[in-house]
């Protein structure tokens, strides 16, 4: 039935000379499902983290407990992105309906200045920001793991580890991404470190990949707590590693590390409750402004990925990115109008100069007035467990391996998340967004992130997490998944897997994957001013969702655009 009356719609757009509802090839197949589950499930980048975290909650376990094994497991099997060097968040709601978030986001150094990557001209020095010691912020991953399980966690450190330390001294096998993946930067590596490593080695997809260092670190950790990587031995190793490579941290920086639990972001679109990270993510702030934005349109009847759809959802992500731009940073150092961006007044008034018509020009548009107001790599996994428990954690170094500096003693990659600071207003991060002085940088401030994860409520009910890695298209990502799903029917495994476009306010384009956007669309868009770029997305996210559905069970959405894997019992 569904079927016909889509074919309806159709015939009827053709014969009122309007533009069609086109659908993108996706829709037109029979859908396919993820991997169903009765009781918990893991969704991750990495079959082997899936099944570790799987596993733990199998044990008796919950989900913060298999957030703990997940995020170290990732840390060992997906060094890309998962860390013990970098630093992340989690959103969470409990299988009594209390929501709460936790930020162990990394640091500025104490010794850090404003102007810390500027010449004695003041012009921009971006390499500074990006690669080698400078760009190192506090890692505060593990600080994240102990304060997660300090407060919800059910079995020992001991127990939940002890499986990753196992992974870590047998090895993982490679796919054949991750083996092209090393071969590409272990002559960067090289360069970066001016030493030989594991990771500076020609490997093979099938291969079985170790490392023992970190595996003596992870098991120094699980004897010892956090203050083993705080305080300890690894924090001086750690320290002098760092200095040895021109980082300004100290063992006194780490020594000061907290992560905090903050309140989320929590909105209404439709009869859904959303759920997402506050700051010093951007993510959650975004999300609402762009949902609250769009809820007026009737996004079903212009029809999935055609072009009145995506000129609703690029006009909306257009000025939340300039809102984003101005008005965002750490929330201990800059207020920040939460209640005011996402109020539904202030969303009216920002897209009423909205038309169908023409593409609105970015440089028309700057952040919105609110009356007395005096910011690509990473990993996502969600977890739900057999007890009611659900979350969606989202960690990161930054970019590919972060800084590229790789403490071979100690085992792992450092993160270069100083680069989402604003080094200097005006001036674009790696990622191609726009910073002011809500961001700049200053010592113990944490830089603002465009991380997303979210979890989502249906008639009261939890119903999905979701979020995804990507740098500054993470929240769009995220967005229209979220919609994939609610709005047009989807699976949670189509919706994750359906092509996706991105807008950021500048630079003023919309970036969509190469596959899967219907040409007449493109054309339609191009006619109306917007400029199209579909050679630097290759890949938009790699999204990892869970589906509650009607009958209790779970849906495991896991990216065919990467090796994600989605694995539970």
């Amino acid at each position: 039935m569904q079927y016909i009356l889509l074919l309806v719609i159709i015939l009827l757009g053709f014969i009122s000379c309007r533009e069609s509802p086109t659908s993108v090839k996706i829709e037109e197949q029979v859908p396919q499902l993820g991997l169903i589950t009765k009781n918990a499930m893991v969704v991750s980048a990495r079959e082997e983290a899936s099944k570790i975290g799987s596993q733990i909650m199998e044990q008796g376990g919950n989900a913060f407990d298999a957030m703990v094994a997940t995020e170290m497991a990732l840390a060992v099997c997906f060094p890309y992105a998962g860390n013990l060097g970098g630093g992340g968040f989690m959103v969470y709601r409990t299988q009594f309906g209390e929501i709460g978030a936790l930020d162990y986001r990394e640091k500025a150094p104490l010794k850090a200045t404003k102007t810390m990557y500027l010449d004695e001209n003041g012009n921009y020095l971006p390499e500074k920001s990006k690669v080698g010691g400078l760009a190192v912020g506090i890692p505060g991953t593990v600080a994240g793991i102990f304060k997660a399980h300090e407060k919800f966690g059910t079995l020992p450190i001991e127990t939940i580890l002890e499986p990753v330390i196992q992974l870590a001294k047998n090895g993982f096998k490679l796919t054949k991404a991750q083996a092209i993946r090393f071969n590409y930067y272990a002559p960067i590596f090289k360069k970066v470190n001016g030493a030989e490593s594991i990771y500076t080695k020609t490997v093979s997809e099938g291969e079985i990949f170790k490392n023992e260092a970190l595996a003596s670190t992870l098991q120094a950790i699980s004897d010892k707590g956090q203050m083993a990587f705080y305080k300890g031995a690894i924090a001086e190793k750690l320290a002098a590693f760092l200095k040895e490579k021109g980082s300004i941290i100290t063992v006194k920086d780490l020594a000061r590390y907290e992560a905090e639990w903050r309140e989320p972001v929590t909105f209404n679109y439709k009869d859904l409750k959303v759920i997402s990270m506050s700051p010093p993510s951007s993510g959650g702030i975004c999300l609402a402004q762009i949902l609250k934005s769009i809820e007026p349109f009737d996004l079903k009847q212009f029809g999935h990925n055609s072009a009145k759809y995506i000129q609703v959802l690029t006009e909306a992500e257009r000025r939340a990115y300039a809102d984003r731009s101005y008005f965002l940073g750490d929330p201990d150092f800059v207020d920040i109008p939460v209640d005011s961006l996402i109020s539904d007044e202030y969303l009216k008034n920002r897209m009423d100069d909205f038309s169908f018509d023409q593409a609105t020009m970015s440089t028309a548009i700057s952040h919105g007035n609110i009356p007395g107001y005096e910011s690509m790599e990473t990993t996502h996994y969600s977890i739900v467990d057999q007890f009611g428990n659900a979350i969606a954690v989202t960690t990161t170094l930054n970019a590919a391996f972060g800084s590229k500096l790789y403490a071979s003693e100690l085992g792992f990659f450092l993160n270069n998340e100083m680069d989402d600071f604003s080094a200097k207003p005006g001036e674009p991060n790696m990622f191609g967004l726009i910073g002011g002085t809500a961001n700049e940088i200053a010592p113990a401030k944490r830089m603002l992130s465009s991380m997303t994860p979210t979890l989502v409520e249906k008639d009261g009910d939890f119903w999905m997490s979701v979020g995804t890695p990507g740098g500054s298209t993470i929240i769009t990502s995220v967005l229209q998944t979220i919609l994939n799903v609610y709005e047009f029917d989807m699976t949670m495994q189509d919706a994750v897997d359906a092509p996706r476009f991105h807008h950021q306010w500048l630079p003023d384009v919309v970036q969509f994957e190469r596959e899967g956007i219907d040409e007449k669309v493109l054309q339609q868009l191009k006619n109306k001013g917007y400029a199209i770029d579909r050679t630097n997305a290759i890949v938009l996210g790699k999204v990892d969702a869970i589906l509650m559905l009607p009958d209790s069970t779970m849906e495991g959405g896991a990216d065919r655009r990467g090796d994600d894997t989605a694995i539970g019992f």
